[in-house]
């Protein structure tokens, strides 16, 4: 019921409205900022939009009018395995009484709950009013976001951790929603597996992914101080196997540097096959992981698998292509020679 009304509002909006809607998480710090996160399953966007120094305006469903951010759903429906008050400590409030769990077992002859317990699935969730964030906003709207994080897990190593996106980097990035579908997203998803979803939510859109892209990059043209950046919550060092998953601490860190402004002054360098902006320092982020490439051993093998994950963007968005405009298909990844 929660998606079909959100592929009516996904024609409505943006058809009659001229309003953006997006499959995203939202929330506004003390200045009244708003941010939002983009992602799929298992990219960390109910975690990272989850920040106990900002009200939570909304977990999943938004849209965009010329002066607001609002959401339409009015509650979350968040993944749960292994869920500690340790490690996310909102969430873990918020599961109590007339909280719904699904999929997950208890303690052996308590009512406590066993988050580690993955016997039926590890795609454990947990559905709650939105007013059970104790830093919840109530009425659930904020005025236009200052940043936009389309958060992805590379699982082949090969994005940055935190990387600046130009209006049609946003736009392409936005259009091809890539991530590695990790276990817990989907039955029988046991190691990532790379997916592409544009919008980050390809099922419910009616229309074509191009005009949501087009009405997002005319909002970021009329207001040039909107930040997009683009988040990989992957691997580092390596692909899946060989390389280690990004620590949810620096991503928060790099996040919260992104929204106070501590990366607007500091320098950057383009990535050899993606073109994004990589800052080379990030307070609290030790600056050795912000160029992916650095943190291969084997820096042929990196560009090597960069190439292999140009070419399946490339091969994604051919199906796009015939309806993008040239500023969209000019933000596509290059082939490095020789690699």
């Amino acid at each position: 019921m929660k998606k079909g009304i959100f592929g009516v509002l996904n024609f409505v909006l943006p058809h009659d409205h001229k309003v953006l809607s997006m499959h995203c998480s939202a929330n506004e710090g003390k200045n009244k900022d708003v941010a939002l996160f983009f992602g799929l399953s298992g990219t960390g966007k109910t975690t990272l939009s989850a920040d106990p120094d900002r009200a939570l305006i909304g977990d999943d469903e938004h849209g965009w009018s010329d002066k607001s951010v609002f959401n339409f759903e009015g509650g979350c429906y968040a993944k749960c395995i292994d869920l500690s008050a340790e490690k996310e400590p909102q969430i873990y409030a918020a599961i109590k009484p007339g909280a719904l769990l699904e999929n997950t077992r208890f303690e052996p002859g308590t009512n406590k709950v066993n988050y580690a317990d993955a016997s039926v699935t590890e795609n454990t969730r947990a559905a709650y009013p939105i007013d059970f964030i104790v830093n919840a906003k109530e009425p659930s709207y904020g005025g236009a976001p200052q940043n936009i994080f389309f958060l992805t897990c590379d699982a082949f190593g090969i994005l940055p951790p935190i990387s600046k996106l130009t209006k049609s980097q946003a736009m392409y990035h936005f259009i091809s929603g890539y991530t590695a579908k990790v276990a817990g997203t989907e039955v029988g998803v046991t190691e990532p597996q790379t997916t592409f979803s544009a919008c980050f939510g390809r099922v419910f859109l009616p229309l074509h992914p191009t005009k949501y892209a087009e009405l997002l990059g005319k909002k970021l043209e009329a207001d040039p101080h909107v930040h997009v950046w683009l988040i990989n919550t992957g691997w580092s060092g390596g692909s899946y196997g060989t390389g280690s998953r990004m620590k949810l601490g620096y991503t928060r860190a790099m996040i919260t540097a992104a929204i106070n402004g501590q990366l607007d002054k500091v320098e950057y360098e383009a990535h050899p096959v993606f073109g994004v902006l990589m800052p080379k320092e990030c307070p609290n982020v030790p600056s050795v992981i912000l160029n992916p490439r650095e943190t291969w051993t084997d820096k042929e093998a990196y560009d090597k698998k960069a190439n292999e994950l140009s070419q399946l963007f490339v091969k994604n968005f051919a199906k796009y292509a015939d309806q993008a405009n040239e500023e969209i298909r000019s933000a596509a990844p290059k082939v490095l020679v020789g690699a």
